[in-house]
């Protein structure tokens, strides 16, 4: 028996990455999970994967930017698991994202990014949210990042947001029963930040962690299967750093 039995849960990014650990680890405690990602041959093979390890998964498309898109997603959900309990919004535009300064980058990029890495976690929110309230109430997570304390252009604006929207939707979901919290990652091991962050940049920042290292997905894990669950039932609107000691807060 799993944590989550009978329980169904969409996880959007799940293609790959960050986003496909916590997949596979919702699947594995027993939760229906749906792997959303723009990248449809990415969570196809994730999909495939948790069910080829007796697993349920289903793959669907979405574009976090678009409620059209997001709304397809949560009633397509909604038509092959029956409800909807938990929400991940782990999309982002990360890997290969441009390097470049808020006073610079273009407009249109900028407008772009913030669509998908601030404004996606509303809009998911807003297609799944009446439906966790009829299954009784529910619990979302919203990936933020260490980005949001320490400059990090429109990377770390966007997270700041994440974590003022967390809290502002758990004021405003409370009163259904749907908990709303954020998990901020530390610097870690996926080949999105290979590709995206220089690495003597990389070795700079490992140096000021307490811990040492770099995180696995792994490491974050535990924590996004803590706060959907039963035993987080009375958390909402916080923002967990999961990063080995690089940031704290007083």
């Amino acid at each position: 028996m799993g944590q989550f039995d009978n329980k169904v849960a969409i996880v959007t990014g799940a293609g790959g990455g960050i986003g496909q650990a916590y997949a596979e680890a919702l699947a594995r405690e027993g939760a229906a999970v749906v792997v959303a990602d723009i990248n449809t041959d990415g969570a196809q093979k994730v999909a495939d994967g948790i069910k080829a390890e007796g697993g349920t998964a289903l793959a669907l498309p979405v574009d976090v930017s678009s409620p059209e898109s997001a709304k397809a997603m949560a009633d397509a959900t909604l038509a092959e698991f029956g409800g909807i309990d938990y929400l991940v919004n782990n999309a982002a535009i990360f890997g290969g994202m441009k390097l470049d300064f808020l006073i610079t980058v273009d407009w249109d990029y900028y407008k772009k990014f913030m669509s998908v890495n601030l404004d996606g976690a509303l809009v998911c929110t807003r297609a799944v949210y009446r439906k966790m309230a009829k299954r009784g109430g529910g619990a979302i997570i919203n990936q933020s990042s260490t980005a949001a304390w320490l400059y990090s252009n429109f990377y770390g604006l966007a997270k700041a947001g994440v974590n003022s929207l967390t809290q502002q939707l758990a004021t405003e979901l409370g009163g259904q029963n749907i908990r709303i919290n954020a998990i901020a990652p530390g610097p870690i091991n996926t080949e999105a930040n290979r590709s995206t962050t220089p690495q003597e940049m990389v070795a700079d920042i490992v140096k000021g962690i307490p811990l040492s290292r770099m995180g696995e997905v792994d490491d974050l894990v535990g924590m996004c299967l803590f706060l959907l669950s039963d035993q987080a039932k009375w958390i909402t609107g916080q923002i967990f750093n999961v990063d080995g000691g690089q940031i704290f807060r007083s």
